[in-house]
C-alpha cells in the first residue's frame, strides 16, 4: 500500500494559510466540493469520495488516531459505477458518517496541502506528505510545513472528520 505522513489542524481562518501557500510558492491545483461517505469496518477506515460530483473513488486507509503527524497506509480505487458501489457498501457495512467539505488543494514538492471548510465542524489545514523519497524526507518536509504554517502538535487533531462528527 502507498504511504503518507499527514497532519490535520483546526484554524480560525483560512486567510493566513492561503497567504502561506502563496509565500512558499505552493501550486493551487483545484477547488473541490467533496462528499465522503464512511462505512463501518472492523479495521481502518473505508469511504466513498465524490469529487465535484464527477470523480468517484473508494478509499481505504489505516492510521492511528494520535496528535501530531502520523503515517497512513492507503489504497485509492477509481470507480466507474459509484452508485452501485455505494449501495453495496451501505448494505454490507452500513454508513457511519457523511462528511461534506469544500477543499482548496495546493501542491508543494511531494505534499498535498488542503484548506478545508467542513460542514458542521469548521475550518482546517491538512498536510499529506507522500512517502516517495523515504520517511526521513517526508518527516523533514512535514516539519517544514508545520513551521511555515505556525502549527504545533497541540493544535493538531488526532482523528478524522468522520470521528469528529460522530463525537458531536
Amino acid at each position: 500500500m502507498p504511504e503518507n505522513l499527514e497532519v490535520k489542524a483546526s484554524v480560525s481562518s483560512l486567510g493566513s494559510a492561503t497567504a502561506t501557500c502563496r509565500r512558499i510558492h505552493a501550486r493551487k491545483v483545484a477547488i473541490l466540493k467533496q462528499t465522503d461517505t464512511y462505512f463501518h469496518v472492523h479495521k481502518g477506515r473505508l469511504k466513498l469520495r465524490e469529487n465535484n460530483k464527477k470523480k468517484f473513488e473508494l478509499i481505504y486507509y489505516l492510521r492511528d488516531n494520535t496528535r501530531g503527524s502520523r503515517y497512513s497506509d492507503y489504497v485509492v480505487i477509481p470507480l466507474e459505477e459509484p452508485r452501485m458501489m455505494k449501495s453495496v457498501c451501505t448494505t454490507l457495512f452500513g454508513v457511519s458518517a457523511i462528511v461534506k467539505k469544500s477543499r482548496v488543494l495546493y501542491l508543494y514538492k511531494n505534499a498535498r496541502i488542503h484548506l478545508d471548510t467542513v460542514r458542521g465542524l469548521g475550518l482546517f489545514v491538512e498536510f499529506e506528505v507522500l512517502v516517495k523519497h523515504g520517511k526521513k524526507q517526508a518527516k523533514l518536509l512535514m516539519d517544514l510545513l508545520l513551521r511555515e504554517f505556525g502549527l504545533t502538535t497541540q493544535l493538531t487533531i488526532p482523528g478524522s472528520y468522520a470521528d469528529m462528527l460522530q463525537m458531536k
